[in-house]
C-alpha cells in the first residue's frame, strides 16, 4: 500500500503581516496610536489614544494591551502588577484606548495591543514606547555670589505631555512664579534655601536642590568686655562679630595710624591696660570671597587719682546744687541728729536711775527739752 505524505502548509504571508503590525495589502489590518512615545512622571496617570482596524467579514472575541509582541504575550488586565491600574477605554469595535494610573520606573516599556477575531489574531507592533521620569531641579552651581543672576530649570529626562504650568517651592514655600524657568536677576542672601518644582496637575515634587548664596563679611561690630571706665592696670577684651556667608576664618586688629596688625582672632585682649595704650581700634574679618573693616572704637584710661577726685566732686557738687538729694538729706540728718543729742544731755537729771535699759521720762518743763522723750529711750523714775 502506497502511503502519501501530506506536507502542512505554510504559514500563511499576511499572518506574519500581521504579527509585525504591519498593514496588510488589501489595507483591512491595522492598528494605529496616536503617538509612538509618551513620556510622564512618576505617580501621574497616562492615556494612550489608539484606532484599530479589521476585515468586515471578522468579529471580535478578545482585545487587551500587552508589553511583548509575541504570540503568548500577557494579558496585562490580568497582571497583577497592572490589573489595579489599568483601565481599557475602547470597544471591540474600532476604538483601543487604554488608561495606566499612577505610574511607576518599572512601567517604562513598548505597549501594544492586541485582538484576537474568530477567525485570526493581530497586534500592532510597533507599539507605544511609555518613558517615566522624574522631575529635577537644574542650575549653573550650588553656590552663588549674592548680587549675580540665577537661572533654576525644572527638567526631566524627556519632553513632558504637559508643561504648560509650573509651581516653584524655597523650602515648602510656594513662589508666585509659573514658568519651567525661575530666574532671579540679582540674588540676595534670603534667596538661599531648598528649591524644588512640579507640574500644576501632578503629584510628584522634584527633590530639593539647594541654592547656597555666598558673600563677604558684612557690617562688622566690636563688643568690649568692660562696659565702664577702664582703670589702669585692667584688662580689656574686644570681641569682633559679622555676617558672612561662608564663615569667617581670618580676624585681624588693627589700631589707627599703626600699619601692622596688633592681633588675631575673634577676640583681642589687653592686660595691665596703661596710657601708653589707649588708641582706637577696629577689626578686619575675612573669608574666602572678601573682608570688610569695622567702625573704629576708643579705649581710654583713667587713672585711679583721677578717677577718686571726679567721684569726689561729683558728690560735693550734687549736695551744693542738687536739691533735696539723697546726699544732701544724708548730711542734714546727721547734723540734726548730734543737735538733738545735745539738747536731750542738757535736758537730762543728775539722779538717773537706770534698771534693764528702761527709762521713765521726766516731766520736763522746760520747752527746749521737749525733743528728749522722742530720742532716748523709756526711763522708769525709782521711787
Amino acid at each position: 500500500m502506497v502511503m502519501s505524505v501530506r506536507m502542512a502548509p505554510p504559514l500563511p504571508l499576511i499572518l506574519l503581516l500581521m504579527i509585525q503590525g504591519v498593514y496588510s495589502a488589501d489595507g483591512g489590518w491595522g492598528v494605529t496610536y496616536s503617538s509612538s512615545h509618551i513620556c510622564a512622571l512618576k505617580d501621574s496617570t497616562v492615556k494612550i489614544n489608539c484606532r484599530y482596524k479589521y476585515p468586515t467579514d471578522h468579529m471580535i472575541t478578545e482585545v487587551f494591551w500587552t508589553n511583548t509582541d509575541s504570540f503568548d504575550s500577557p494579558n496585562l488586565f490580568k497582571d497583577s502588577k497592572y490589573s489595579e491600574r489599568i483601565q481599557y477605554l475602547g470597544d471591540k469595535q474600532h476604538d483601543c484606548s487604554v488608561r495606566l494610573t499612577d505610574v511607576r520606573h518599572t512601567d517604562s516599556h513598548e505597549y501594544y495591543f492586541r485582538f484576537i477575531t474568530d477567525k485570526e489574531k493581530w497586534i500592532g507592533a510597533p507599539g507605544v514606547t511609555l518613558d517615566v521620569t522624574d522631575l529635577q531641579v537644574e542650575s549653573e552651581g550650588e553656590r552663588v555670589m549674592e548680587g549675580d543672576s540665577v537661572t533654576l530649570t525644572c527638567k526631566s529626562r524627556c519632553s513632558l505631555t504637559d508643561t504648560s504650568t509650573f509651581i516653584w517651592f524655597r523650602n515648602t514655600q510656594t513662589l508666585n512664579d509659573t514658568n519651567k524657568k525661575l530666574i532671579l536677576p540679582s540674588v540676595r542672601r534670603e534667596n538661599a534655601g531648598d528649591y524644588s518644582c512640579a507640574v500644576q496637575g501632578h503629584k510628584l515634587t522634584s527633590p530639593p536642590r539647594r541654592l547656597n548664596v555666598i558673600y563677604p563679611p558684612d557690617k562688622p561690630v566690636i563688643s568690649i568686655s568692660s562696659s565702664g571706665v577702664i582703670v589702669e592696670g585692667d584688662s580689656v577684651t574686644l570681641t569682633c562679630s559679622s555676617e558672612s556667608n561662608p564663615p569667617v576664618h581670618i580676624y585681624s586688629w588693627f589700631k589707627e595710624n599703626q600699619t601692622s596688625s596688633v592681633g588675631s582672632g575673634q577676640t583681642f585682649s589687653i592686660s595691665n591696660f596703661n596710657s601708653s595704650l589707649s588708641g582706637w581700634f577696629y577689626c578686619v574679618p575675612q573669608n574666602e570671597v572678601g573682608s570688610q573693616r569695622s567702625d573704629a572704637v576708643s579705649l581710654t584710661v583713667k587713672s585711679v587719682s583721677s578717677l577718686s577726685f571726679s567721684v569726689g566732686f561729683g558728690v560735693g557738687l550734687c549736695v551744693g546744687v542738687c536739691g533735696a538729694s539723697a546726699a544732701q538729706l544724708i548730711v542734714m540728718y546727721i547734723c540734726r541728729r548730734k543737735s538733738l543729742r545735745r539738747k536731750a544731755s542738757e535736758c537730762k537729771p543728775e539722779n538717773d536711775d537706770v534698771s534693764n535699759d528702761t527709762y521713765t521720762a521726766l516731766e520736763l518743763n522746760t520747752r527746749s527739752c521737749d525733743l528728749y522723750d522722742t530720742l532716748t529711750p523709756n526711763r522708769k523714775r525709782m521711787k
